[in-house]
């Protein structure tokens, strides 16, 4: 994983807090128990270069918690001897933090399920449909408990906004 903080703000931990996440998300999908190896790149950033980037690939001219941009097809097998290419996850600080507070949810909380919400996406799961979308949220529900965070959905709270983005 490379791991990018391209803002100011972000707390000290975040890195620890994102290596956690990720980590989880790839055992629950078998990637660490059968040895598959895989490369992501995951970007600490802020509401302008999120927005910037929300409005190139996605068409929506406003900040958002977290983007997901695929790297490859998820079912082409990388070169012999190559991990997998995941993509790249980018998460907004300001966006991040005020959806926290407004969920009464722990910072570290609620950055995990968007990390890991990122990574799903990379990995092939989607939550467009009603159906794509329960068995997302029940798998990101067990991944977060396993953590021993609460269900994040509780409350009415809607999947984050994490579409696919576009890269070519």
């Amino acid at each position: 994983m490379d791991l990018v903080c391209e803002a100011d703000g972000w707390p000290a931990d975040a890195e620890a807090v994102v290596e956690r996440a990720v980590m989880a998300a790839w055992q629950a999908e078998g990637g660490a128990d059968e040895g598959r190896e895989a490369e992501l790149s995951l970007v600490l950033s802020d509401d302008a270069s999120v927005q910037e980037l929300n409005r190139e690939w996605r068409g929506k001219d406003k900040p958002t918690n977290v983007l997901s941009f695929p790297a490859d097809d998820e079912d082409e097998a990388p070169l012999p001897g190559m991990p997998r290419m995941l993509g790249d996850i980018v998460l907004a600080l300001e966006t991040v933090s005020r959806e926290a507070r407004e969920q009464n949810k722990s910072f570290d909380h609620h950055l995990t399920h968007l990390v890991i919400h990122g990574l799903l996406h990379l990995i092939g799961y989607d939550h467009i449909e009603d159906d794509e979308a329960e068995i997302m949220e029940a798998l990101e529900i067990k991944l977060l408990a396993g953590m021993g965070i609460s269900n994040p959905y509780e409350g009415g709270y809607q999947a984050p906004d994490a579409e696919f983005g576009q890269t070519g």
